[in-house]
């Protein structure tokens, strides 16, 4: 066979198996995926009402944890409030589920008056706290922002406002809720017909019917109560602005 007439055949080396795509890795991820999302679905079914209400709070409020911190409908996760977590030490099942909802509406709360909110005013006026007996909001008038006119029961901006949107965020609570009105030291001229004593019991009557238009559920609210000038917040200064304040008392339900 002349030169001209050589055939090269070349034998490519190779792993002996053909090339298959990758479309396989694509249906075994879609498969992980849906049953991640159906393990997470058995588990929230799982979970107590209150368990099950804080996550539903957390997709239609994602921003709430804009700050890296991460809310946990189960015990061990980081708080909502500076310097808490949600781990609540001698705390189980449905207490330690509460304790974690009122944590979260707590934070929501307290978010309403951060800088730049819509009540960055009332920023220092607006005690929020977690204590004994649950959740306390306490709404505090100051010289240049009164919440009332002067010795009335009318409520003037901005604690109308304020209270519509407390509504919202307690409303998507199971608690109970107390209403609490104090006043100052001032006296009535005649303090046999109109006293701080009707004057506050009507000031926390007010707030409750500005809670009650929406939001919170009927008979919710099932305390109203008028301190009048006997819980002082300066007992120093009887007439200081701080003692006139509504409170809003979200109290436990579960035994702890």
């Amino acid at each position: 066979m002349s030169d001209e007439t050589k055939v090269r055949i070349i034998v490519k080396k190779g792993h002996g198996r053909g090339h298959h795509g990758g479309a396989w890795k694509v249906a075994y991820a879609d498969f992980v995926t849906t049953m991640m999302a159906l393990f997470i679905v058995l588990w929230i079914t799982a979970q107590s009402d209150v368990a099950k209400q804080a996550v539903a709070r957390y997709f239609r409020d994602p921003g709430l944890f804009k700050d890296g911190r991460t809310a946990s409908a189960v015990s061990g996760g980081d708080g909502l409030l500076p310097g808490h977590t949600t781990s609540s030490p001698g705390l189980d099942g449905e207490a330690a589920d509460e304790q974690r909802a009122l944590q979260m509406a707590a934070a929501r709360i307290k978010q309403l008056t951060e800088k730049g909110a819509a009540f960055e005013d009332l920023r220092d006026q607006t005690i929020v706290e977690m204590t004994e007996e649950g959740l306390r909001i306490e709404l505090r008038e100051r010289d240049s922002i009164p919440f009332f006119r002067v010795g009335s029961a009318v409520l003037i901006p901005p604690l109308r406002p304020m209270l519509e949107s407390l509504q919202r965020i307690l409303g998507e609570l199971p608690n109970h809720i107390t209403v609490e009105g104090h006043t100052d030291g001032r006296q009535y001229s005649d303090g046999k017909v109109y006293s701080n004593w009707e004057l506050s019991a009507d000031r926390s009557n007010a707030a409750r019917r500005v809670l009650e238009t929406e939001g919170l559920r009927p008979g919710q609210i099932d305390r109203v109560v008028g301190h009048a000038d006997r819980l002082l917040t300066v007992p120093a200064d009887p007439l200081h602005a701080s003692n006139r304040r509504i409170t809003i008392l979200v109290r436990r339900e579960k035994s702890r």
